[in-house]
């Protein structure tokens, strides 16, 4: 999909599972973006991993 220059806007709470497949990721949070960036820079994110991923 990406190679054919789609963008794909996927929507989803199981950010464990998207992070598997996106190029790229938006956090929203209160209607406002909290954080983009691809998936290393959102499992890098220790914010991140201790408040959606549980880790």
């Amino acid at each position: 999909i990406c190679a054919q220059g789609y963008t794909v806007l996927i929507v989803e709470q199981n950010i464990r599972q998207v992070l598997k497949v996106v190029g790229r990721a938006y956090l929203l949070e209160a209607g406002r973006i909290r954080l983009a960036g691809n998936s290393r820079e959102f499992l890098d994110s220790q914010e991140i991993r201790k408040t959606y991923l549980g880790l």
